[in-house]
C-alpha cells in the first residue's frame, strides 16, 4: 500500500513510519524539513507546511491508500490537509489524545465518554488548556469530511525509544542512577502509558484492515509500587502528594504521577478494550523500560528534577 504520513520524523511518527515499512508498505512523509531525520532512504520525503499558503502543493496529483496524521494540532491545518486529500487518500487516520475527555475522574475512561468543548477553528495557540479542545475540533473535522473512512486514535501518554518529551525517560534514567530515589505517593497510585511501537503496529492494522471508528490506546495499568519494581529501584523513598505539593514538586518534576484521588485520576485508567478486541497487542512493561533506557542513555535528555533538587526534597521529606 501507499501511505502518506503527515509528520513522522521524531517520536510517534517515526515509529509509525518504521512499522509501515516493516509491514512491506511504501511510505511518503510530508514535513517542513527543518530538522534532520534518521529514517531509511526508502522513505519518500515531501516538503511542505500545511499551515501556510501552498503548503500542500507537494501532494498535488498524488494518491495514497491512507494518510496518517501525526502532527495535527491546529484545526485550520487539519482542515487544509483533509480537504486537499479528500478523494485521494482512502483512509484518514488521525492521531489524537486521551486528553480530549471532559471528565477525567471517570474510572475507566472509555471512548463514548463526554469530550471537552471543541475549540474554535481559528484558535492558533496550543497550550495546556487548549490542547485537548483543539484535538476535539480536529477529530470533528476528520470525521465530518471522511465519515466511515476516518479512524481516530486516542493514545495514553506515549513511551518508548526516541521519546524526547523526557516524561517516561526520566524514570528509567533515574532508576539507573541508583541510590535513594524519591517516588510519589505511597505506591498504591497508578500509572499507565502506551508503548509507541504498540501504537504504531495498531496504526498499520487499522489501515490494512480498513478499520474505522474511535480507539483508546493504553498499556497495562500499574501501581507505582509495581512500576518501581519494574524499574528495579532499590531504595525507594515514598513522599505523599500533599508533601510533594509543599515541596513545589508536580507533574513536571515527577512526570506520570497523578494522585489516585485527584480530579484527573481517570487519565491513568484509560480503557483500551475496544482496541484490544480489534488487534492491539501490548509490549511488556519491562521491555518498554529496558528499550527506553538503552536509547535514553545516549540521548542527553535534561530533566526538571535535578539530582541536587531531589536531594533537597529527600532531606526535607518526613
Amino acid at each position: 500500500m501507499d501511505i502518506l504520513v503527515l509528520g513522522g520524523t521524531q517520536f510517534v511518527g517515526r515509529h509509525i513510519v518504521l512499522a509501515f515499512l516493516a509491514a512491506g508498505h511504501r511510505v511518503s512523509i510530508l514535513t517542513r524539513g527543518r530538522t534532520p531525520d534518521e529514517l531509511p532512504e526508502a522513505v519518500e520525503r515531501l516538503r511542505g507546511d500545511r499551515g501556510e499558503p501552498g503548503g500542500l502543493d507537494a501532494l498535488a496529483g498524488r494518491r495514497w491508500d491512507a494518510c496518517v496524521d501525526v502532527s495535527g494540532y491546529l484545526p485550520s491545518a487539519v482542515r487544509a490537509s483533509c480537504e486537499a486529500l479528500r478523494g485521494r487518500a482512502g483512509r484518514y487516520v488521525f492521531i489524537s489524545t486521551a486528553s480530549v475527555y471532559a471528565e477525567p475522574d471517570r474510572h475507566p475512561v472509555r471512548e463514548e465518554d463526554p469530550l471537552l468543548p471543541a475549540a474554535a477553528e481559528d484558535t492558533t495557540d496550543v497550550t495546556g488548556e487548549t490542547y485537548g479542545p483543539l484535538k476535539v475540533t480536529c477529530e470533528q473535522i476528520v470525521q465530518g469530511l471522511y465519515g466511515p473512512d476516518a479512524t481516530i486514535l486516542r493514545p495514553q501518554i506515549v513511551a518508548g525509544p526516541f521519546d524526547h518529551t523526557a516524561r517516561y525517560p526520566y524514570w528509567v534514567d533515574r532508576a539507573a542512577r541508583g541510590g535513594e530515589t524519591l517516588l510519589p505517593g505511597n505506591g498504591s497510585d497508578h500509572m499507565q502509558v502506551i508503548d509507541a511501537r504498540d501504537l504504531a503496529r495498531f496504526t498499520v492494522q487499522v489501515v490494512e484492515g480498513n478499520v474505522g471508528g474511535v480507539f483508546n490506546l493504553a498499556g497495562p495499568r500499574l501501581s507505582w509500587a509495581q512500576f518501581a519494581e519494574i524499574l528495579r529501584i532499590q531504595e525507594p523513598v515514598w513522599v505523599d502528594a500533599a508533601q510533594l505539593e509543599a515541596l513545589g514538586l508536580g507533574f513536571r518534576e515527577l512526570p506520570l504521577f497523578i494522585p489516585e484521588d485527584g480530579a484527573q485520576a481517570g487519565l491513568m485508567d484509560i480503557s483500551a478494550d475496544r482496541a484490544r478486541q480489534a488487534g492491539l497487542t501490548l509490549t511488556a512493561p519491562e521491555v518498554t523500560a529496558r528499550d527506553t533506557r538503552v536509547w535514553s542513555e545516549q540521548a542527553g535528555l535534561t530533566y526538571a528534577l535535578t539530582p541536587a533538587r531531589e536531594a533537597e526534597a529527600l532531606a526535607a521529606a518526613p
